[in-house]
């Protein structure tokens, strides 16, 4: 039930996102600004996007590695939720006429640039992506071997999302970006939580 209201949020949010961009393209002339390349607005979009698409092949991957139906479902969900995500701030890059790829290294619009790895293993992209390797092994496991190393990884992804997610809500000027954000936030802090009972379920925890 806990995990069908976290969906259920999240379609929600989703929802009332596309609603305010459609109110803001039809003219509202309080709707804001078009934000410029290098803001917080389209880093954000950016590099979330790519952050996403990565949580998106991560699902899929364990899904074709286990039979847990408990697994498969979260991996669903979240497969599911961030390519909604996805693709909406993609569209919002779309609306605002700004390149999706930038010059820019990852994480500049927060001030970390080079530097945005921070506690992640080496290699890694942004705050809590997964390295090659890691991608290439959960692809080599399978059964509660699978599980496990999914929900340690996705930990990781979701901690990352939601500093990258706070680091909007703190710098971000259009609204509707900063409401996703906020949505964000709390909705990986509830996964984030989940996947910890789901690991103790299995005699395991998150990566330290």
């Amino acid at each position: 039930m806990r995990q069908a209201g976290l969906i259920a949020g999240a379609a929600a949010l989703v929802l009332a996102a596309a609603g305010a961009i459609s109110y803001a393209v039809a003219g509202d002339e309080s709707a804001d600004r078009t934000p410029s390349a290098d803001s917080a607005d389209a880093g954000f979009a950016r590099d979330m996007a790519v952050h996403h698409q990565q949580a998106v092949e991560m699902s899929y991957i364990v899904r074709d590695r286990t039979d847990d139906e408990e697994v498969r479902r979260l991996a669903y969900d979240i497969a599911q939720t961030q390519a909604n995500q996805r693709g909406m701030m993609l569209g919002w890059l779309d609306l605002w006429e700004l390149p999706k790829v930038s010059a820019d290294p990852p994480m500049t619009w927060m001030g970390m640039g080079d530097a945005a790895s921070g506690k992640d293993r080496d290699g890694a992209l942004m705050p809590g992506m997964a390295t090659n390797a890691e991608m290439e092994r959960l692809g080599s496991l399978s059964g509660k071997q699978a599980e496990v190393f999914y929900l340690q990884l996705m930990t990781d992804h979701h901690e990352g999302g939601v500093h990258m997610a706070q680091g909007c809500v703190s710098r971000c000027e259009v609204r509707v970006e900063k409401r996703l954000a906020r949505g964000m936030v709390e909705a990986q802090q509830s996964e984030i939580e989940l996947m910890a009972g789901m690991l103790r379920e299995r005699g395991a925890a998150p990566r330290p």
